[in-house]
């Protein structure tokens, strides 16, 4: 049976128990990027939103490069909490999604319409972030479990000069997918009435 919107939405939870399998060929998921990024809302239609697939042995190097620039910063005696969440939650993945802003385009749209400058990081981030639901989302509705990682600014300047990225390509994310070994740990929510406030 065919999943609603909502029912998507509902499944889309963090998964730290993924596997070295994809249930999306790698040409299918270049296609739900595609999709993705085409289809996300930006503010001005600015379109600034920029993403990165690694796949493979790309995607081991960049949880092997956050390890070694984690190992540099986390004291000896925490870190093997740290080497235990990225090998065995990030690493074993099927691959990684990295999500990008490029600055020369909003600097553009703040030269442009100066009136808003302010304002246009912040609707860049909002994008973005629309962006990576999305992503998310259809990864989870095709069977595969994720979870999103903020290893930056401690990594762009490695993942800049390994993937050849445009330096005006701010990093904002990580997200290793790949399908969940297990399903993902309860949640918990905040009752919703106290947030949510209604108007008639």
């Amino acid at each position: 049976m065919k999943r609603t919107f909502a029912e998507a939405v509902l499944n889309r939870r963090t998964n730290y128990t993924l596997s070295n399998s994809s249930t999306l060929s790698d040409k299918q998921l270049e296609e739900l990027l595609h999709f993705a990024v085409l289809n996300c809302p930006s503010a001005f239609n600015m379109q600034s939103a920029r993403t990165a697939l690694l796949l493979g042995d790309n995607h081991k190097r960049l949880w092997t490069m956050v390890l070694d620039a984690l190992r540099a910063i986390v004291p000896a005696e925490a870190f093997a909490a740290t080497e235990q969440r990225v090998t065995g939650s990030f690493l074993p993945g099927y691959g990684t999604v990295l999500f990008f802003e490029d600055q020369s385009v909003i600097a553009g749209y703040q030269k442009q319409y100066f009136m808003y400058a302010d304002n246009f990081p912040l609707w860049s981030n909002q994008a973005s972030g629309m962006l990576q639901f999305t992503v998310w989302t259809m990864l989870e509705d095709a069977g595969m479990g994720a979870s999103l990682q903020h290893y930056n600014p401690l990594i762009d300047k490695q993942v800049a000069e390994t993937w050849h990225i445009d330096p005006n390509w701010k990093l904002l994310s990580q997200m290793p997918f790949g399908v969940p070994t297990a399903p993902p740990a309860a949640k918990t929510f905040l009752p919703v009435e106290p947030r949510v406030k209604i108007f008639k």
